[in-house]
Order: structure tokens, then sequence, then C-alpha cells
């Protein structure tokens, strides 16, 4: 038996953990333990209704993390007294938590070209915030007593992981591998980006570990599995990545909402998906919201059935009352929904979008972040969905509604969008998904890569 911590970016999104998650069950099912460290809101339930453990790493900025980075959360949390069992007493606390938060940050922009850029976006430019991550993952994974970390882009746990010599595998879409043209593939690249590179190399050097050229050469493990195919994530032979196809969560017995097997089966079924409408802090840079708000105004008054789900996090209050159309769940089975759907309407999110192709149902993509533009010009290319366009106005986000309407209007009529989806997840099927994933994972522990007792 071998034990494997599954480590993700501790975003709070779902993403990841769709993908990390039938993986995780196919090991767990050959006869390994499984353990989590994805800390933030809405993963950490998606792990606990999946029935494993999650490891929450010991350090106050996963507590701030934990209370989805609101000032209101961690005065919450402090209140609440938990700090003292944690560390002992408020100074304690204070004095791990103030040099770990982050205060330099790249420019708000609306261009994000790579995971570099991501991530000077999202603190990596702080070189305390840095090493608190590494140190708080470095003493999960010994804790743990992890063989293998199996990760989904964290950066700060390949770091631990080397530092304590435990094998890493990870698994990536392929605009996040170092050869890969990054999210904005189809311009040319501006050479005055803030790259985080510098300040990872600093805490690599405390390490004495040799330093890197890309901040991408950290989502590269001993194996590194990538989602998708040849032609929804292009890479060049030489980037020595094995393609899995898609990788989706359901739980086994998975059904539908009640009140959804009432929809009428004489009518079109449009399944909206925002995402997280809003992460919260003054960035919008990664929010969703005007998904929402746009297929409210697009949909309302059209001969459609529409169910908005937001991925176990709250509906905006804002947008209430719906629609008499629309229909609201929280969360839902993906595939389930997917194959009950028409059209996808959604933010362009690499799993949303791997479910529509994987279903065979057409998507309408609004991407409202330069990731979710890449892989929806990948699907708009192959002819299994389309675009509209988000103006990305400082501060805002804005759809034209008038397009949007005569989109999907479009795409649910034509049916060489839902003939292309389903010629595509056929390809997505044929490279094994989950199973393969874990098949492969097991080979590598297989062959030496795992120490006998570590």
């Amino acid at each position: 038996m071998t034990t494997f911590l599954f480590t993700t970016l501790p975003t709070n999104d779902l993403g990841l953990l769709t993908r990390s998650l039938p993986i995780a069950r196919e090991l767990k099912e050959r006869g390994h333990k499984i353990l989590f460290c994805s800390p933030a809101q809405a993963p950490s339930r998606l792990i606990a209704d999946a029935g494993f453990e999650n490891r929450l790493p010991e350090h106050p900025i996963y507590d701030l993390m934990g209370a989805n980075q609101k000032l209101k959360g961690l005065v919450e949390f402090i209140a609440s007294g938990r700090h003292k069992q944690r560390y002992g007493n408020l100074f304690h606390f204070l004095r791990q938590l103030i040099p770990a938060i982050p205060v330099k940050f790249a420019p708000n922009t609306r261009q994000v070209w790579d995971f570099d850029h991501t991530s000077a976006i999202m603190g990596l430019l702080n070189k305390g915030f840095v090493r608190a991550n590494c140190e708080a993952l470095k003493k999960t994974i010994a804790d743990s007593a992890a063989d293998v970390v199996v990760d989904f882009l964290n950066p700060f746990a390949v770091i631990a992981a080397r530092v304590l010599g435990r094998p890493v595998v990870t698994v990536i879409q392929g605009n996040f591998h170092p050869q890969s043209g990054g999210f904005i593939w189809w311009k040319p690249r501006p050479s005055n980006l803030p790259s985080t590179v510098p300040i990872v190399n600093q805490v690599l050097a405390e390490y004495r570990l040799p330093p890197i050229n890309a901040l991408e050469e950290l989502c590269v493990g001993d194996l590194t599995l990538s989602v998708g195919t040849p032609e929804t994530d292009p890479l060049p032979e030489t980037a020595h990545v094995i393609y899995i196809g898609a990788v989706l969560w359901q739980p086994a017995n998975a059904q539908l909402p009640e009140r959804l097997s009432r929809l009428n089966p004489e009518k079109p079924v449009t399944w909206v998906y925002s995402g997280n409408p809003r992460y919260g802090g003054a960035n919008d840079i990664f929010d969703s919201m005007v998904v929402l708000q746009a297929c409210i105004a697009a949909l309302a008054n059209e001969d459609l059935q529409v169910v908005l789900t937001t991925g176990h996090h709250a509906l905006p209050e804002e947008l209430l009352p719906l629609p008499d159309n629309f229909h609201h769940e929280a969360y839902v089975p993906g595939l389930a929904m997917a194959e009950r759907s028409d059209l996808l309407i959604h933010h362009g999110g690499y799993g949303s979008c791997q479910t529509g192709l994987y279903a065979g149902k057409p998507s309408v993509i609004l991407p409202t972040f330069s990731e979710r533009e890449s892989n929806a010009r990948r699907i708009a290319a192959l002819g299994a969905g389309a675009i509209v366009s988000v103006d990305m106005t400082p501060g805002q986000k804005r759809v034209d509604v008038e397009e949007l309407r005569a989109t999907v209007r479009h795409v649910l009529t034509n049916p060489s969008f839902r003939t292309h989806a389903e010629q595509v997840g056929e390809r997505l099927r044929a490279y094994g998904g989950a199973s393969q994933a874990a098949a492969l994972v097991e080979q590598f522990t297989q062959k030496g890569n795992v120490r006998e007792g570590s």
C-alpha cells in the first residue's frame, strides 16, 4: 500500500478537485491510502462529501484561506479561540501570520499571460509568503507520511516534496507546461511582464534546490500527466507528458435533484455554470459574476429551461428573484447535468469545457479570465462551441446581451456544434481518464520511485 497526498492550488473553486477526486478514488479502490490537502471552503466541502480526509496545513495563512481570505473570517477565527489550540496564544499566531501576508502584487490587468503572471497577481512576489507556504506544505507532507505527492498546480507542494525527497506526480493541462504558449498563445508575449521566478529562486536556494527559469517548471513532476488530448492541449513531443483524456468527478450513485427530474422533456435545457461568482478581495480578475448577470438578462424570456448552478457558492442576493424559467441549484453532479442538457453556458473553466465535450454537448463560453479564454478558443476551433466575448473594462466585466442571446439560439439550432462535440468526446474517452491515470501512477510507484519505509 502506498500513501498518496493529493495537493491542489489553494483556490476557492472546484475545477482542480473535480480533476483530482476521480484519480484518488481509483487509487483508493486499488488499496492505497489517500489524503488531500486543499484548504479553501468549497473544495473542503467536496472532499468531505467524497469521504476523503483533508489535511489543513498548520500555518495562520491557511486559517485565513479557510476563512475565505476575508478580514471578518479572520476576526471570527481569533474570537473563537481556535488560534490558541494551534499556536498557543495570539502573539505566536500573529508572529507567523504577519510575515506571510503578501503585500506586493503584480498590477491589475485583464490580460494574464501564463501561470507565472497569474502567480505574481496571487502573491508570489513576496518571499515571506512563498517561504511560509512551502514550510507549511513541508510539514503537512512529513506529518502525513506520504510516500508520493500527486499535485495539481501547487508549486509550494512541489517544492516541499523535493525538499523532503518525495517523488512527485503532476497532473496538468497543456497551457501550464513550460513548453506551451501559456494562456495567451495567439499573440506575442510582452517582454516586461512581472515574474515570480527571482523570489522563488531565493527560496529554492535556501533549500539548496536548483533554480528554475520559469515557474511552470514546478508544474512538471517525476511523472507528468496531461488531461485532455493533443488537440485540446497541444504540446511538443519534447514535453514528455502522457495524455489521459478527460478526468471528471461524479459520485458513483449521483442523481440530479428531484425537482430537475420534472423538467419538460419537450423543451430545451440550458445549464448555466459560473464557478465562483466572487472570490473576494479588491481584485475581480478571476470573478465570474458577469456570467450569471448576462445569462439572466439574455435568457429570461427565451423558450428555454435554464438550470443555474454555482458550485457550492452562494447565489448573490442581487440576482434574486430569478426569472420563472430559471432553476437554481447550489451544486449538481456535472456529468449527469451535462447529459440532461442540450447546451452548456459557462465561464470557460477547464473542467466545464471537458464536461461538455465528454458528454457530447456544445457550449457557449463567456471566458472571464485569460486561461479560460484559451480553453474557449480550443473548443471553438474544434467546432464544439462558440465564444461570446467579455469586455474586460477595469473594475467591471460586461457582456453584450443581444450577442449572447443570438449565439445561444444559433448553437441550439445548428446541429454541427453537437456533432463536433460528440466527436471530440469520443476521442477524449479513448485516452482512459482517471482509470488510466491511476494505472500510470501505480506503475510509477512500482518502478522503484518510492523508497521502502519512506
